[in-house]
């Protein structure tokens, strides 16, 4: 038993890292889960069923309930299987993690196309296709006079809301992400669905080169490390849970024991003339309302 007993659960990306610590949370708070990953590398070349089999192992070891499923969630096809999966193996699905991700970091200057839309597809692509079907099956239940108590989590990053050197490939697709999960969520709660987001850091095989987090110092076995990535899964859980659903529309920041929402864009200070503006006038007005404004977030997302 626990906050999620008996809900059915599908988390893309889920063989590794991040998604696997969610897959084994929900799994210990009693949800269903169904296990995808294509057992890819970092840069999202080649594949292996063995990640996403070895968790639905570990997950029936515990006397759970899981199952493996290797589709590409940035396939439409594919992702539709995926969703399929669940309805067809546990009878419904109530949470979907959009997890998944790839990197191919690069500065701009030297950045292919190639580079550019492996990752836009993988992160965007591979969010929009999952929830596409997922609340199509969600809507339709709500046409046919059944309620839904259903939950859209979706993965940012501090990259994406807050900017990072040498990821305008995978920043680009991440602040997409917290757009999406804006508008869907205004667009979805009539169907009885939250649609919320998290911007989780970790040390992860997909972070371990980035920097930033410096060298992690050593540890004992039972001290706590606020680089584990099995500290983002609480969070996601309980935005999984019955508990969550008056929270919609959110974007959390997550990092070890540290949880905050993330504050979207504002209008800040601003110039009126009552008529169309002169260029040639616009440099007495701009400088001085970016002096006023406030300065960017870093990307701890704290400003300076």
């Amino acid at each position: 038993m626990g906050i999620c007993d008996g809900r059915i659960v599908v988390i893309t990306g889920s063989g590794r890292g991040i998604g696997r610590e969610h897959a084994i949370e929900f799994a210990r708070q009693g949800a269903k889960v169904v296990v995808n990953d294509l057992g890819a590398e970092v840069d999202g070349t080649g594949s292996s069923a063995g990640p996403a089999g070895e968790v639905v192992d570990e997950i029936r070891g515990m006397g759970g309930e899981a199952v493996a499923n290797g589709d590409d969630v940035s396939d439409y096809e594919g992702a539709g299987r995926l969703i399929q999966t669940a309805i067809d193996s546990f009878g419904t699905i109530d949470v979907l993690v959009n997890n998944a991700g790839i990197l191919r970091d690069r500065m701009l200057v030297n950045m292919t196309i190639d580079e550019w839309d492996a990752v836009i597809r993988v992160h965007l692509r591979g969010t929009f296709a999952p929830t596409r079907h997922a609340v199509e099956y969600w809507r339709n239940r709500s046409k046919a006079g059944e309620t839904n108590d259903a939950r859209v989590i979706n993965t940012t990053s501090p990259s994406g809301i807050y900017g990072n050197v040498g990821q305008t490939n995978y920043g680009a697709a991440k602040a997409g992400i917290a757009s999406f999960t804006v508008i869907a969520a205004m667009e979805l709660g009539r169907y009885g669905v939250t649609v919320n987001a998290i911007a989780p850091a970790a040390l992860t095989r997909m972070t371990e080169n980035l920097g930033g987090f410096g060298e992690a110092p050593a540890r004992k076995p039972e001290e706590f490390d606020p680089l584990d990535p099995g500290n983002i899964a609480p969070l996601v859980v309980w935005l999984g849970s019955a508990e969550s659903a008056s929270i919609t529309g959110r974007v959390f920041n997550v990092q070890g024991d540290h949880i905050s929402v993330a504050e979207g864009w504002v209008a800040g200070p601003g110039a009126s003339k009552g008529d169309r503006w002169d260029p040639a006038e616009l440099g007495g007005v701009v400088p001085d309302l970016v002096a006023k404004a406030a300065p960017n977030a870093n990307m701890g997302g704290r400003r300076s």
